[in-house]
């Protein structure tokens, strides 16, 4: 057979494979356009406000802008009070989750009622959980009548140093059912046979759970992870709605910083801090996808 005849069906698979591929990107245009026009061109323009002195004239400032960020009380303040809510509020909604979800994959009395508990609050608007907090939180509230019948003393829930702990409550509260129900479809679908494997060679409850149940969740935990670090930054919304721009010092949240700091039009520093503020999601979301590779190369092994 000549050479040529050979060659020809080679030659014409790798243009259909090159037609394939114009043809994917001039699908994906549309969609990279869309991108950079409303992602990439923004955090440009972000990066650029952040590096010069106004936007009038313009003029290079390097890094004095984030200095003079990190020696605002107001942004330091707002930062210990977003790092203290979600130190508290992200582990609570995947820990609580995890263990109900656990429970709930037994046999239990009730556990239908349980479930719907649970899972009720997705269906309820954010007016009406403010509404509900008010009514429970309030000066007058339900939970401050309880307490001076008990014999207390009423307590200020948004003004006090008892003020995170009513966000903590409610961001639990609205995110918790769902949080629970992606732990228990990823429950269900770990093999059973290695679970009765572990059975027979005398694993016990706590054992299974740790060395078996939980790498096989380990992917599981880091997408609710991921997920409950981003639902922490958007309490701003309740605390915003219960309390207005400038709440008690403990609710001073970074989103109240950069809100009223985009009401008095500081560019400079509303790009400074919405910078930062990515930054450290990337690395913690870093240190999440290191966690999880780890995990799963345990379970490979």
């Amino acid at each position: 057979m000549p050479t040529s005849a050979r060659t020809r069906p080679a030659r014409r698979k790798k243009n259909a494979a090159l037609h394939e591929r114009r043809v994917t990107r001039l699908f994906l245009l549309p969609s990279l356009i869309g991108v950079a026009v409303f992602f990439v061109a923004p955090f440009g323009v972000v990066v650029y406000y952040s590096l010069i002195d106004n936007p009038i004239s313009g003029e290079f400032a390097g890094l004095a802008n984030y200095a003079s960020l990190l020696r605002n009380i107001a942004f330091r303040q707002a930062a210990r009070n977003t790092a203290v809510f979600s130190g508290i509020a992200v582990p609570l909604a995947v820990v609580l989750p995890l263990l109900f979800a656990v429970l709930l994959m037994k046999k239990l009395p009730m556990k239908s009622l349980f479930r719907t508990v649970l899972i009720s609050p997705l269906m309820v608007p954010i007016a009406s959980v403010v509404l509900i907090w008010e009514v429970l939180f309030h000066n007058n509230g339900v939970v401050n009548e309880w307490i001076t019948a008990l014999g207390g003393t009423a307590v200020d829930w948004f003004k006090s140093e008892y003020s995170q702990v009513t966000i903590v409550l409610l961001y639990l509260w609205k995110n918790i059912g769902y949080n629970m129900i992606l732990f228990m479809a990823a429950l269900a679908e770990i093999p059973q046979d290695v679970l009765e494997a572990a059975a027979l060679d005398g694993a016990g409850t706590v054992r299974t759970f740790f060395r078996i149940r939980l790498p096989y969740l380990s992917s599981t935990i880091l997408f609710v992870t991921i997920l409950s670090v981003i639902n922490s930054f958007k309490v701003f919304r309740e605390v915003y709605l219960l309390t207005g721009d400038y709440p008690y010092d403990a609710l001073y949240m970074l989103q109240h910083f950069m809100n009223n700091t985009f009401r008095t039009l500081d560019y400079q520093k509303l790009s400074c801090a919405a910078i930062l503020m990515g930054a450290v999601m990337i690395v913690i979301i870093g240190v999440l996808f290191l966690i999880d590779r780890r995990l799963g190369r345990d379970i490979e092994e």
